[in-house]
């Protein structure tokens, strides 16, 4: 879940929740739409409006005003389930009626067994056919899994851990496989309507799934009769809530990075299936990160009025001032794309320094790129052909074995290197002493 930006997640939100209210225009309308996804169906669906059924409408939009009349009651969220039952009694009484046409049943569509699956054991002569299958399944699954859980916060305010979410559905699945289930991911349309419903902690989902059994159980024959204009209506009101525009408004704001990530996300996930819409984002998303710290690299030049003083920070000067000492210190990110910026921020080394001494200040990096450690040792190749020395202080152990590694120690100096201290300055301060000790040698 860490890896999926707020970005991203926020788009496949939205976009999850258009979607589901999408989806159920032809059980709403009575019109079955064509097209290559849920946009194309719904405009369909728009032109060919002479051909909705009214009574499936009208089943729709009752269910609908049931759903938000009954909720302010005691009822609460059973008023749901009232809805779709007042729902489906006004289809079958409409069905009655002699030229009006008949609301559509989930009986029309798949016959509801009296009895729950039976226990059967794999057929092992395929497990090897089955692995890059189960592979592309599991990936699909942890990426939808992922996305809803960094989306929908538990009740009391906190998100899921997705570890245990990876767990609990791999589980899941393999225990369904036992009883001919198929593999499944997450699902924000049962996500947001379990909420909707009322829960308040995961054990709702093993009591749906209990209900759900004993319903099959005990009343197969009567949910073949279900409208499903009412379920339609049902999943509307769902995403429509599950839509949240001040989360879009938020990140919209954030920056011009986000609200590219969000607008790609949001429209790919209307576009194309969730996974894959999900992981464009990611994709797009660190792709428009480095690109936008790459140019973020800024070099300052620190001055010290008197010894102790802090440091007073100033552009850096075009060339470097020869017999003088030069403090500079990078600012931002310095991976391998932000290192052309780095050199051109540099100040150029004339072709005579008079033992001038750069000090390049790098606390606080941990890890270097190779192209920026390249940099470095050519600037500091260029510093020393001109009569020039660079030092470089505050270095880490983590860096300064990345330079032992690659042999940039060498063309640096290892007797340029002052390695970061706990106390903050205390490096510099070195540098700085050493520099000036070198310059006082020169002079005399």
């Amino acid at each position: 879940m860490r890896f999926i930006p707020t970005a991203v997640l926020v788009g496949f939100v939205n976009a999850v929740a258009v979607n589901i209210v999408l989806g159920q225009l032809d059980n709403a309308t009575g019109f079955t739409a064509e097209g290559a996804n849920r946009v194309l169906k719904a405009a369909d669906t728009v032109l060919h409006f002479w051909l909705w059924s009214w009574p499936t409408i009208v089943v729709g939009i009752v269910t609908i005003a049931l759903i938000l009349l009954l909720e302010r009651t005691p009822l609460g969220a059973l008023g749901m389930v009232v809805a779709v039952v007042v729902g489906s009694a006004l289809a079958a009484l409409l069905a009655l009626i002699d030229g009006i046409d008949r609301v559509a049943i989930i009986g029309d569509l798949a016959e509801v067994p009296q009895s729950l699956p039976a226990p059967q054991l794999p057929d092992l002569t395929v497990v090897l056919t089955l692995v890059v299958p189960a592979l592309s399944l599991a990936l699909v699954g942890l990426v939808q899994g992922a996305a809803i859980s960094g989306s929908v916060p538990n009740p009391d305010g906190r998100y899921p851990d997705a570890s245990v979410d990876f767990r609990g559905q791999g589980v899941a699945n393999l225990a369904s496989g036992f009883f001919q289930g198929v593999p499944v991911g997450g699902s924000m349309s049962a996500t947001s309507l379990v909420r909707a419903a009322g829960a308040k902690t995961a054990l709702a989902n093993l009591f749906a799934g209990v209900v759900m059994a004993v319903t099959i159980l005990v009343f197969a024959s009567l949910i073949g009769y279900v409208a499903m204009s009412a379920l339609a209506g049902l999943l509307i009101v769902v995403g429509v809530r599950t839509f949240k525009f001040h989360d879009i408004y938020m990140v919209w704001r954030t920056g011009a990075v986000q609200a590219t990530v969000l607008s790609v996300t949001f429209l790919l996930t209307l576009l194309i299936p969730l996974q894959y819409a999900v992981l464009v984002g990611v994709g797009l998303a660190v792709i428009l990160v480095v690109v936008q710290q790459s140019n973020r690299v800024v070099i300052r030049r620190w001055e010290f009025d008197e010894p102790g003083a802090l440091p007073v920070e100033t552009d850096p000067p075009r060339n470097v001032p020869p017999g003088e000492i030069l403090i500079l210190v990078p600012y931002g990110s310095l991976f391998f794309a932000a290192a052309p910026v780095f050199e051109r921020q540099l100040p150029d080394v004339p072709a005579q320094l008079d033992g001038a001494v750069v000090i390049l200040r790098l606390r606080g990096k941990e890890a270097l790129g190779s192209t920026f450690l390249r940099a470095v040792a050519a600037y500091a190749e260029r510093l020393r052909s001109a009569g020039g020395t660079l030092m470089i202080s505050g270095v880490s152990e983590s860096v300064l074995a990345q330079w032992r590694s690659t042999g940039i120690l060498g063309r640096v100096g290892a007797d340029q290197i002052f390695p970061m201290q706990p106390r903050v300055g205390a490096a510099l301060r070195e540098a700085t002493t050493e520099a000036q000790r070198r310059l006082d040698e020169r002079a005399s």
